[in-house]
């Protein structure tokens, strides 16, 4: 497979200051995704205007009912801005579109491309939930401070994995011999959620190399870095003035996320984050 990145969008919050800073962003700007591509030969990525014009002006995608060629609307292969859903509209049109809900299912991996690796992982899920396996459905509760060992059984893990959900969305045929799937964000479908809580791979090895692919290649790029330094730097001279004894500067900091993703339950008033957070706190110190 090969990684399409999307088109420059704008993006929530970041794009208030028209005229004075850059809006619109694509992954590159967070990350160094060029330089994974170039470091793993198995890593490989395209810009969208790159794959338009590899793919789509050139007649490789056709529609997925009636097998016709579709070149993208008006041939245009830049689709940096605003106006993007035009573009998503062809691509669902020319690829494979799978409706993965991170609540309700686990995107499963098969070990393999044989169908019996397929029906390894429906069997296992169906064993699971109906009991026959031999341990209760399980729930989050069930996993909370007792992790599922890594090199577990695959229906060992897939209990973890299937805490408080009760199916699988299978990497299965259809989707491995499509030539493109098209990742959509539509009524009420969001792959929003961390990858290491929705991909089950049936073979705990690959799992772990994933996990250890993104923990020591995907990460900020340089002028993101250093601008948090400057921020923990400033806050570090603002602790050693207000306690000249804190010669190190030492600050402790919490990470609050109260309404960026429109959650209720996550909007806690400051008196209930105190009372949940003052036991790790240091009276005087600063926050």
């Amino acid at each position: 497979r090969t990684l399409v990145l999307p088109p420059e969008q704008r993006m929530y919050l970041i794009d208030k200051m028209n005229g004075e800073q850059k809006t619109m962003f694509g992954f590159q700007d967070f990350f160094h995704l060029d330089a994974i591509s170039i470091e793993h030969k198995g890593f490989k990525i395209l810009r969208t205007e790159e794959f338009l014009e590899k793919e789509g002006v050139t007649g490789g995608l056709k529609n997925k009912e009636t097998g016709s060629v579709m070149f993208p609307p008006k041939n245009r292969t830049n689709w940096d801005g605003p106006d993007r859903q035009t573009l998503f509209q062809y691509l669902r049109e020319v690829g494979m579109t799978p409706e993965w809900e991170s609540w309700d299912c686990a995107l499963a991996i098969p070990q393999s491309r044989d169908d019996e690796a397929i029906d390894d992982l429906n069997n296992t899920l169906h064993s699971i939930m109906d009991g026959s396996y031999g341990k209760p459905v399980p729930t989050v509760e069930e996993f909370t401070g007792n992790p599922t060992p890594v090199n577990a059984s695959m229906a060992e893990r897939m209990r973890e994995m299937l805490a408080d959900r009760k199916e699988l969305c299978i990497y299965d045929k259809p989707l491995q011999n499509s030539k493109l799937i098209h990742l959509k964000v539509h009524n009420g479908v969001r792959l929003l959620t961390h990858f290491y809580a929705f991909i089950f791979f049936a073979d705990w090895k690959q799992d772990l190399w994933s996990k250890r692919f993104v923990r020591d290649h995907l990460r900020y790029v340089d002028e993101i870095i250093c601008a948090a330094a400057r921020v923990v730097e400033a806050v570090r001279e603002h602790a050693i003035l207000k306690n000249a004894t804190n010669t190190e500067g030492i600050f402790d900091a919490m990470h609050v996320r109260r309404g960026d993703f429109q959650f209720p339950p996550t909007q806690l008033p400051a008196d209930e984050l105190y009372d949940l957070s003052k036991g790790n706190l240091e009276q005087g110190s600063t926050l």
